[in-house]
C-alpha cells in the first residue's frame, strides 16, 4: 500500500495559483515503472501536465494489446472543515485508505500497475499491456485527447479504465453535452425598459422551454437500465450587475449540462436548444463547450467478457453490470480512439469528490488480482 499512499499524499489538483498540477504524481508513477525495468515514455499533454505510458511485452509471442488506464489528477479538497482526516495524508485506518483521490482514482491506477507487474513476473504471456497514467480527466480530458492525437490508440484492442465502480462492470456510460447560450438584447435604463430589449426575460422563457425539452427527450428515450434518464440541467446564469440594478443588461447567458443515454443524438439536442433560444428582438448564439457521446460497448466484447470472467474467478461471485453516471477517459478512448472500453475499479460508486473520501484496502488488493486475471484472459483469449 505504500505506493498508493504516496500517490494520495501528492495534491495533484490542477491549481496553478497554488503551484499544483499532475507532474509530481506522474513522476512517481514513472519512477515505479523504471524501478521494475519498464521503459515509460512521458508525453506533455499540456505544460506541467504529463501523460506517462509504458508498454510491457509479454514475451509469449504475438497477441493483442490491452490498455490499463488511470488518471493522475484529483479534484480540489474543498472546505477543510468538512474533513475529519487530512485530505492528503494517505492515512490507513479501520482497513481503509483515506484522502482525496484515494478512490478517484489513485488506488485504481496503482492496482493496474501492480496487476501488470504480477502478470509479468508470473511468466510469459502473449501480446502486451499498455499501462497509462493520463492527465486532466477531471477537466477537459486533455490527457486522453492528447493520447488519441498522438496515435497511441492505433495498436490497442481493448481498454480497462480503473475508475471506482464498487465492483460493477460498466460497459456503458452517460454522454455529456455542455452548452452555453448567449442572448443579446439592448441595454437600457430600468426606468425606461421600452428603450431596451431585455435578454433576462428571454432567459426565463428559455428555462421553461429547457424543462419541456427534458420531458420530451425522456419520453422519446426511455430510461436506460444502467444509466437512467436523459437530463437537461441549467447550471449557470449570468446577467446584469448587482451594483447596477437599475440597468437592463445587453447580454444574458445560460449554461446547460445535458446528460444523455445511447440513442440520444447530441447534434439534434444542440439544434433543438438553438431553436428554443430564438426570441423576437433578441439574438442568440449557442456554443458547444463539451461534447462527449455516450459509451455503449456490448458485454460480449472481448475486453468486457475477459473482465467478467476474471471477476467471477477471483471473487467467486457473478459479475454485476452497471453504468457510469458521468463520463471518463474511456469516453474519449472509445469515441475518438476507436477502442472498446470498460470501467471497473476499487472504491465506492458515489464516494468521488466528497469529503472524507476513502477506499477499502481489501478492495484495492482484490481489484489488482482481478485486473491481472482479466489481462491474462484477454491476451490469451480465455474468456
Amino acid at each position: 500500500m505504500e505506493f498508493t499512499q504516496a500517490l494520495v499524499r501528492i495534491p495533484s489538483t490542477n491549481d496553478p495559483a497554488r503551484g499544483r498540477n499532475e507532474r509530481p504524481a506522474a513522476e512517481l508513477v514513472e519512477a515505479k515503472m523504471r524501478e521494475w525495468g519498464w521503459d515509460p515514455v512521458v508525453y506533455e499533454a499540456a505544460p506541467g501536465r504529463p501523460n506517462v505510458v509504458a508498454v510491457v511485452e509479454g514475451g509469449g509471442g504475438d497477441g493483442p494489446t490491452l490498455m490499463f488506464e488511470g488518471h493522475t489528477d484529483v479534484v480540489t479538497e474543498g472546505d477543510l472543515s468538512t474533513w475529519t482526516v487530512d485530505p492528503f495524508g494517505g492515512e490507513i485506518r479501520d482497513g481503509r485508505l483515506w484522502g482525496r483521490g484515494s478512490a478517484d482514482m489513485k488506488s485504481g491506477l496503482a492496482a493496474t500497475l501492480y496487476a501488470t507487474r504480477a502478470l509479468q513476473l508470473a511468466g510469459p504471456f502473449p501480446g502486451r499491456i499498455k499501462v497509462c497514467a493520463l492527465a486532466d480527466e477531471e477537466g477537459l480530458m486533455i490527457g486522453a485527447h492528447h493520447f488519441v492525437a498522438e496515435g497511441l490508440t492505433a495498436d490497442v484492442d481493448g481498454a480497462i479504465v480503473a475508475e471506482p465502480e464498487a465492483g460493477e462492470i460498466c460497459a456503458v456510460a452517460k454522454g455529456a453535452l455542455r452548452l452555453r447560450v448567449d442572448l443579446t438584447g439592448k441595454m437600457a435604463h430600468g426606468a425606461m425598459p421600452q428603450h431596451g430589449r431585455n435578454p433576462i426575460q428571454a432567459v426565463g422563457a428559455l428555462l421553461v422551454a429547457l424543462a419541456s425539452l427534458q420531458a420530451e427527450l425522456q419520453e422519446r428515450h426511455p430510461a436506460h437500465e444502467h444509466l437512467g434518464e436523459v437530463y437537461v440541467t441549467p447550471t449557470v446564469l449570468r446577467a446584469g450587475s448587482e451594483e447596477q440594478v437599475n440597468v437592463i443588461p445587453a447580454v444574458a447567458s445560460v449554461f446547460v449540462d445535458v446528460r444523455t443515454i445511447p440513442g440520444a443524438e447530441h447534434k439534434d439536442i444542440a439544434d433543438r436548444v438553438t431553436a428554443l433560444a430564438a426570441f423576437e428582438g433578441i439574438s442568440a448564439e449557442v456554443s458547444v463547450l463539451v461534447d462527449r457521446p455516450p459509451v455503449d460497448v456490448p458485454v460480449s466484447d472481448p475486453v468486457v467478457a475477459a473482465l467478467a470472467a476474471a471477476h467471477r474467478a477471483v471473487t467467486g461471485e457473478e459479475p454485476v453490470y452497471g453504468g457510469v453516471p458521468g463520463s471518463t477517459d474511456g469516453t474519449v478512448l472509445t469515441h475518438w480512439g476507436g477502442i472498446p472500453s470498460v470501467v471497473y475499479g476499487p472504491g465506492g460508486k458515489w464516494i468521488a469528490h466528497q469529503s472524507d473520501e476513502f477506499v477499502e484496502v481489501a478492495e484495492i488488493v482484490r481489484c489488482a488480482r482481478v485486473f491481472a486475471e482479466a489481462a491474462r484472459r484477454f491476451l490469451s483469449g480465455d474468456f
